[in-house]
């Protein structure tokens, strides 16, 4: 396997699009490319087909997915406020079979239609779904309950700023709705989840729940809790809580003490001082434990450089390249500085061939279960 990554800020869509590709294709002299991703930047949202364009007249890919997306990543750079096209080319891999993906609403609920996954236990999948029209937590789910060990990885898009304004590639088609996405037979990558987030506190378990609403803490009521905690806090850990409070929801409940990396992470939308409940963006049940987070940049620092030395020492073989999927609450607003997480990668793997962007939901495996994440640095890390 081999892989090259092209970048582009061309102002003109088309040219953007075959400038990027020809990078690419230039790092796979003589090699048949297999897959390709397309990234580009919100600013190309309207010519989104005459940068897609621009890519098949510049290379010959069979398969290529990919969208329109807040801000893109090439190599050591996380371009946010530039406009960029980004083009990840890959060759020696299986054969690869994109797909389209359709929410449809039924009287009873709604169908997710245009694939089949009955096939699929096993092997990878990247997935980019629309977050207005596609809903990506109900097909983890399934997979997780009726097809274990089928892993997928991807983010939700981020280039829309409402409804029916994303833009995603399959192949020669752009959409503006559902999901696209590619299955590769086998394992031919490692998956890498980093989290930006800490727990503060204690564990509590559910006592009294209502869909997202949260009544009860451990007996008493999520308000009074928190406040508990907030007393406690040092005031220079007191101060992150101004960034914005998250709550974990821990992963594995057989987990005695669960810490850093086991919570899957959702804001906090709203709470009411007068009743004390909270409601986060999940559906909870009575007897799940959640904890409450902050954002905090040294840790999320600590965390990725961990998770990616984690995963050098295990590695079958050498890296080829990865595909990079960001919260777009990171960067720039999380670290304070530009490239955080491209340039730590390019540290230390050793510059290999990175592409991604910054999604408004990241999606990868924790504790042997897809799951939907924010704040997180989600990677697909391919080996030679």
């Amino acid at each position: 396997m081999r892989i090259g990554v092209g970048l582009s800020t061309a102002p003109e869509a088309r040219q953007a699009g075959a400038e990027a590709a020809a990078h690419a294709r230039d790092q796979l002299v003589g090699e048949t490319v297999s897959l390709g991703v397309l990234l580009a930047s919100r600013a190309y949202t309207d010519e989104a087909s005459a940068v897609l364009a621009g890519v098949h007249q510049a290379v010959q890919v069979p398969a290529l997915v990919g969208c329109v997306a807040q801000a893109v990543v090439a190599g050591r750079r996380e371009m946010e406020d530039e406009p960029a096209v980004v083009v990840w080319l890959a060759s020696g891999l299986p054969a690869a079979e994109t797909f389209q993906l359709e929410f449809v609403r039924t009287a009873t609920g709604g169908l997710l239609a245009g694939y089949r996954f009955d096939q699929a236990a096993r092997d990878f999948h990247l997935l980019l779904p629309d977050p207005y029209s596609f809903p990506a937590d109900l097909l983890l789910e399934h997979l997780n309950a009726d097809l274990p060990g089928t892993l997928v990885m991807g983010g939700l898009v981020s280039g829309a700023r409402g409804p029916a304004g994303s833009r995603l590639f399959c192949d020669r088609e752009v959409s503006t709705s559902g999901a696209v996405g590619v299955r590769l037979p086998g394992r031919c990558s490692v998956s890498i989840v980093s989290q930006g987030c800490r727990p503060i506190g204690y564990p509590y378990i559910v006592t009294g729940a209502h869909g997202a609403l949260i009544t009860e803490l451990g007996g008493r009521p999520p308000v009074a809790r928190l406040r508990e905690i907030v007393e406690l806090l040092p005031p220079d850990q007191q101060e992150l809580l101004t960034h914005g409070l998250q709550i974990g929801i821990v992963v594995d409940e057989h987990l005695a003490a669960p810490g850093q990396g086991d919570f899957l992470i959702r804001g906090l939308l709203g709470a009411d001082p007068s009743s004390g409940t909270i409601e986060i963006g999940e559906v909870v049940e009575v007897g799940t434990t959640v904890q409450f987070q902050v954002r905090d940049a040294v840790r999320a620092d600590k965390d990725l450089r961990t998770a990616l030395a984690q995963a050098s020492s295990d590695l079958p073989g050498r890296p080829a390249g990865a595909l990079l999927f960001t919260c777009n609450g990171r960067g720039r607003r999380m670290f304070g500085v530009a490239d955080h997480d491209a340039a730590t990668i390019g540290d230390l793997l050793g510059g290999i061939p990175l592409a991604g962007f910054f999604a408004a939901g990241e999606i990868g495996p924790v504790a042997g279960r897809n799951a939907l994440h924010g704040f997180t640095a989600a990677m697909a890390l391919f080996v030679e």
